[in-house]
């Protein structure tokens, strides 16, 4: 495609782009223009005004379709959407389906003196540390009898090195690292 092509492919776009814009932005318009006429009006008169029944009056079975015009202002639409769900219980149960259906954000909710092990900036370190320190403290050797050689051990893996069961501590705090794995491979003649 020539640049003179790709340019006049860019103009329509945004052409028809802008007259989207001023579309939706009529629409809108004229929207907030008759939700404004009902700004002064009760609610009884509201509903009167465009021929819907009270929402609280509604029964299961009942249709809610016209509650959901453009032109029924939202606190209305709302009290539809609550009659209708208290009206029909499958509706107002969704069995947790909703992955994000509850507001963790209410501080007012949270049980009282929550402790957490998360710190700022590093994460669940206390945590890790706390797991790796038990873990050293389970495979540390047990303190052998003076008089008791130090065992090797009965399985070796595939090219592990040969470890004793006793090793002498380390001055160090940190558990020992692992001795790196490596990949082994075998090239076969092809003749």
């Amino acid at each position: 495609m020539s640049a003179r092509a790709d340019f006049w492919a860019r103009r329509r776009a945004g052409v028809a782009a802008e007259a989207q814009a001023e579309d939706a932005a009529r629409a809108a318009e004229a929207q907030a223009k008759e939700q404004a006429a009902f700004d002064g009006m009760e609610e009884a008169e509201v509903l009167a005004a465009l021929n819907l029944p009270d929402p609280d009056t509604l029964v299961k079975g009942d249709d809610f379709t016209a509650f959901m015009a453009k032109a029924v202002p939202d606190y209305i639409r709302r009290r539809a959407l609550r009659a209708l769900w208290r009206s029909n219980p499958v509706l107002a149960n969704v069995d947790m389906l909703v992955d994000y259906g509850e507001d963790f954000t209410d501080s007012a909710m949270a049980v009282e003196n929550i402790q957490t092990a998360y710190q700022v900036g590093k994460g669940m370190l206390k945590h890790v540390e706390e797991m790796a320190r038990q873990a050293a403290e389970r495979d540390a050797p047990q303190e052998l009898e003076e008089d008791e050689p130090p065992v090797i051990a009965d399985v070796i893996e595939d090219d592990a090195p040969v470890e004793t069961a006793y090793a002498e501590p380390e001055d160090d705090a940190s558990p020992p690292s692992p001795a790196p794995r490596r990949m082994k491979f075998t090239v076969e003649d092809a003749a």
